[in-house]
Protein backbone atom coordinates (compact mmCIF):
# COMPACT_ATOMS: atom_id res chain seq x y z
CA UNK A 1 0.00 0.00 0.00
CA UNK A 2 1.49 3.44 -0.90
CA UNK A 3 1.76 5.73 1.59
CA UNK A 4 -0.89 8.33 0.24
CA UNK A 5 -3.56 5.28 -0.15
CA UNK A 6 -2.70 4.85 3.63
CA UNK A 7 -2.96 8.28 4.43
CA UNK A 8 -6.36 8.53 2.45
CA UNK A 9 -7.88 5.33 4.25
CA UNK A 10 -6.49 6.72 7.84
CA UNK A 11 -8.02 10.34 6.79
CA UNK A 12 -11.62 8.10 6.37
CA UNK A 13 -10.82 5.83 9.44
CA UNK A 14 -10.64 9.27 11.25
CA UNK A 15 -13.66 11.14 9.43
CA UNK A 16 -15.52 7.54 10.30
CA UNK A 17 -14.09 8.00 14.00
CA UNK A 18 -15.33 11.79 14.26
CA UNK A 19 -18.69 10.28 13.99
CA UNK A 20 -18.03 7.59 15.95
CA UNK A 21 -16.81 9.98 19.07
CA UNK A 22 -20.23 12.05 18.44
CA UNK A 23 -22.21 8.44 19.41
CA UNK A 24 -20.16 7.78 22.33
CA UNK A 25 -20.62 10.92 24.07
CA UNK A 26 -24.15 11.61 23.09
CA UNK A 27 -24.89 7.68 25.01
CA UNK A 28 -22.37 8.35 27.64
CA UNK A 29 -24.11 11.55 28.29
CA UNK A 30 -27.54 9.94 28.13
CA UNK A 31 -26.87 6.96 30.06
CA UNK A 32 -25.14 9.17 32.76
CA UNK A 33 -27.77 12.01 33.07
CA UNK A 34 -30.88 10.59 32.07
CA UNK A 35 -30.62 6.94 32.85
CA UNK A 36 -28.04 7.66 36.24
CA UNK A 37 -26.03 4.55 34.95
CA UNK A 38 -22.84 4.41 36.82
CA UNK A 39 -20.20 6.04 34.40
CA UNK A 40 -18.23 2.99 33.97
CA UNK A 41 -21.18 0.91 32.78
CA UNK A 42 -22.11 3.58 30.69
CA UNK A 43 -19.04 3.98 29.09
CA UNK A 44 -18.74 0.44 28.28
CA UNK A 45 -22.58 0.64 26.66
CA UNK A 46 -21.49 3.78 24.68
CA UNK A 47 -18.68 2.45 23.45
CA UNK A 48 -20.15 -0.58 22.00
CA UNK A 49 -22.91 1.93 20.54
CA UNK A 50 -19.89 3.60 18.64
CA UNK A 51 -18.12 0.80 18.15
CA UNK A 52 -21.32 -0.75 15.92
CA UNK A 53 -21.47 2.89 14.41
CA UNK A 54 -18.17 2.57 12.95
CA UNK A 55 -18.30 -0.92 11.70
CA UNK A 56 -21.23 -0.03 9.67
CA UNK A 57 -19.12 3.46 8.16
CA UNK A 58 -15.90 1.02 7.94
CA UNK A 59 -17.72 -1.26 6.07
CA UNK A 60 -19.24 1.42 3.47
CA UNK A 61 -16.27 4.23 3.61
CA UNK A 62 -13.39 3.42 4.86
CA UNK A 63 -12.55 0.03 3.68
CA UNK A 64 -15.27 -0.04 1.02
CA UNK A 65 -12.65 -1.27 -1.64
CA UNK A 66 -11.32 -4.30 0.42
CA UNK A 67 -15.26 -6.30 0.89
CA UNK A 68 -15.54 -9.53 0.39
CA UNK A 69 -18.23 -12.25 1.70
CA UNK A 70 -18.39 -12.76 5.49
CA UNK A 71 -19.70 -9.57 7.10
CA UNK A 72 -21.72 -10.92 9.69
CA UNK A 73 -18.02 -13.01 10.75
CA UNK A 74 -16.13 -9.48 10.03
CA UNK A 75 -18.49 -7.85 12.41
CA UNK A 76 -17.65 -10.40 15.20
CA UNK A 77 -14.12 -10.03 14.76
CA UNK A 78 -14.31 -6.50 14.72
CA UNK A 79 -16.18 -6.53 17.91
CA UNK A 80 -13.95 -8.95 19.60
CA UNK A 81 -10.65 -6.85 19.08
CA UNK A 82 -11.46 -3.45 18.18
CA UNK A 83 -14.60 -3.40 20.29
CA UNK A 84 -12.80 -5.41 23.19
CA UNK A 85 -9.75 -2.95 23.04
CA UNK A 86 -11.61 0.46 22.95
CA UNK A 87 -13.85 -0.79 25.76
CA UNK A 88 -10.80 -2.20 27.91
CA UNK A 89 -8.95 0.98 27.13
CA UNK A 90 -11.41 3.04 27.66
CA UNK A 91 -12.71 1.65 31.30
CA UNK A 92 -8.86 1.90 32.06
CA UNK A 93 -8.28 5.36 30.69
CA UNK A 94 -11.58 6.67 32.58
CA UNK A 95 -11.15 4.87 36.07
CA UNK A 96 -7.34 6.74 36.00
CA UNK A 97 -9.00 10.28 34.90
CA UNK A 98 -12.08 10.30 36.97
CA UNK A 99 -11.18 8.17 39.90
CA UNK A 100 -7.57 9.39 40.40
CA UNK A 101 -7.46 12.45 38.37
CA UNK A 102 -10.52 13.92 39.14
CA UNK A 103 -11.38 14.90 35.47
CA UNK A 104 -14.85 15.03 33.67
CA UNK A 105 -16.48 12.09 32.33
CA UNK A 106 -16.58 13.34 29.44
CA UNK A 107 -13.62 15.07 28.76
CA UNK A 108 -11.62 12.06 30.06
CA UNK A 109 -13.96 9.82 27.61
CA UNK A 110 -12.51 11.98 25.12
CA UNK A 111 -8.81 11.59 26.40
CA UNK A 112 -9.65 7.27 26.14
CA UNK A 113 -11.44 7.55 22.62
CA UNK A 114 -7.76 9.33 21.28
CA UNK A 115 -5.78 6.95 23.26
CA UNK A 116 -7.46 3.72 21.51
CA UNK A 117 -7.03 4.99 18.12
CA UNK A 118 -4.09 3.65 16.52
CA UNK A 119 -4.24 0.68 17.65
CA UNK A 120 -7.60 0.62 16.68
CA UNK A 121 -6.90 1.91 13.13
CA UNK A 122 -4.25 -0.75 12.80
CA UNK A 123 -5.74 -3.81 14.09
CA UNK A 124 -8.39 -2.75 11.09
CA UNK A 125 -6.56 -2.36 8.97
CA UNK A 126 -4.33 -5.35 9.18
CA UNK A 127 -6.50 -8.13 10.77
CA UNK A 128 -10.54 -7.49 10.20
CA UNK A 129 -10.53 -5.76 6.59
CA UNK A 130 -8.16 -7.19 4.65
CA UNK A 131 -9.70 -8.38 1.25
CA UNK A 132 -8.47 -10.46 -1.31
CA UNK A 133 -5.34 -8.96 -3.09
CA UNK A 134 -6.18 -7.40 -6.34
CA UNK A 135 -9.96 -7.08 -6.06
CA UNK A 136 -10.02 -3.54 -4.80
CA UNK A 137 -12.35 -1.00 -5.87
CA UNK A 138 -11.94 2.77 -6.11
CA UNK A 139 -13.64 4.71 -3.94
Amino acid sequence: MSARSSLTRWLKFNAVGAGGVCVQLAMLAALTSVLRLNYLLATALAVEAAVLHNFFWHEQFTWADRRVPGKVARLLKFNLSTGALSILGNLLAMKLLVDAAGAPYLVANLLSIASCSLLNFLVADRMIFIGEPGKSRPW
